[in-house]
């Protein structure tokens, strides 16, 4: 058994100097698991991974059943009382009466992996009572790393990192689908402020979409409806440690490990744009 084993009751959560311990051993899974991905990868060209397509039409390749496989197993062995939920495996309801719960997704962009776009990445979250504990957002082809354990800040490549201090939606950099970008435009003008976005590139990868507000290098990302836990869990808890939200229309932060861990549509955005951003969205429906 590795040493980082963790093991507590299954009724007890989990020590906070626990979860910072366990972080060493965790950057060295998702390192594993980034190696495993990166040579079905191709910059520019298609995956050399076999390509299927799931039960709703969505593709899937080897390199997501090969990451899911390995991380299922190692990150069992580091916290073995803790239940799992994650895009490339059957969901056990067992979970739901779990404490702690491994949410993952071994590739998320996989339509970026599939078409050679570096914007792909895994994403992991340890839950404890459907709050994230930590979050990690490894982007392998782009050799980044977001970390983020809970009341302990959130970091990229080791160094600390907070969202933008813009205060005013004028000027904001927004990401995200675009009928959701109209509708907040055409919130802003109804309110009579019309502000000047600047549309940045929609990230494939929902996991980096919200880490990257998280760094201050956008200020609002819009995240259209049917986000799955795993698609939004560890980012989540990296944009919180670093100032700011995912949020709900009416500002509800997302509840996870439910028996449907699916979500409508969200918003991630630093502490200042919240409310106006929040007010833009609903006047503009």
């Amino acid at each position: 058994m590795p040493s980082n084993t963790i093991r507590t009751a299954m009724t007890e959560p989990l020590p906070a100097d626990a979860v910072s311990d366990l972080m060493p051993a965790l950057r060295d899974v998702i390192r594993e698991a980034a190696d495993l991905a990166l040579p079905y990868f191709r910059e520019g060209g298609h995956t050399t991974a076999r390509v299927w397509s799931k039960a709703g039409g969505s593709p899937v390749t080897e390199a997501d059943v090969t990451v899911d496989t390995f991380l299922k197993i190692r990150l069992s062995e580091l916290v073995p009382q803790a239940a799992w939920l994650s895009e490339e495996t059957q969901d056990d309801p067992a979970r739901i009466g779990q404490d702690l719960v491994w949410i993952v997704d071994p590739i998320d962009g996989t339509r970026a992996f599939l078409s050679g776009h570096p914007d792909w990445s895994i994403a992991v979250a340890l839950l404890s009572r459907g709050e994230p504990l930590l979050g990690v957002v490894n982007a392998p082809a782009l050799q980044v790393s977001y970390e983020a354990v809970r009341g302990q800040g959130a970091t990229r490549n080791g160094a600390a990192i907070a969202v933008s201090a813009r205060e005013g939606l004028n000027g904001a950099r927004v990401t995200g689908p675009k009928p959701m970008f109209d509708r907040l435009q055409r919130g802003v003008d109804r309110g009579g402020a019309p502000a000047d976005f600047h549309l940045i590139e929609r990230i494939p990868s929902l996991a980096l979409r919200l880490v990257r507000v998280a760094e201050g290098a956008i200020d609002v990302g819009l995240v259209t409806a049917n986000a799955r836990d795993w698609d939004l869990a560890g980012a989540d808890l990296i944009l919180r440690e670093a100032g700011g939200f995912v949020c709900d229309l009416a500002g509800r932060m997302p509840a996870y490990n439910q028996p449907d861990p699916v979500h409508g549509e969200l918003v991630a955005v630093t502490g200042p744009l919240r409310d106006p951003a929040l007010a833009a969205w609903a006047g503009g429906a």
